[in-house]
């Protein structure tokens, strides 16, 4: 069964109650985490965090598609893409 999803408020939340730090304080760190990672991104780094996973970005090719309200085909232009890749521990903590 599926829970309800943990938005970003959530997890400031959690993050402030797991820590001596106020919801501010929590919503900055949270914040300067999400940027850091986007900057790297950005710039074509790879993000480890070791029993997480790992973001990077990779190249998309470009393809066809269809307007599913037409039908009509459709150019869809390559483009670089985030991805993350769960750790092995992560998998098994789920699991």
């Amino acid at each position: 069964m599926q829970g309800l999803p943990v938005n970003k408020h959530d997890l400031i939340a959690a993050v402030a109650a797991s820590t001596n730090l106020s919801k501010t304080d929590a919503a900055n760190a949270v914040d300067s985490i999400l940027t850091v990672i986007t900057k790297s991104l950005k710039k074509r780094e790879k993000v480890l965090l070791v029993g997480f996973g790992t973001f990077q970005v990779s190249k998309r090719n470009a393809g066809e598609g269809r307007n599913p309200q037409t039908g009509e085909k459709i150019k869809i232009p390559a483009a670089i893409v985030p991805r993350f890749r769960p750790s092995k521990a992560l998998k098994d903590a789920v699991n």
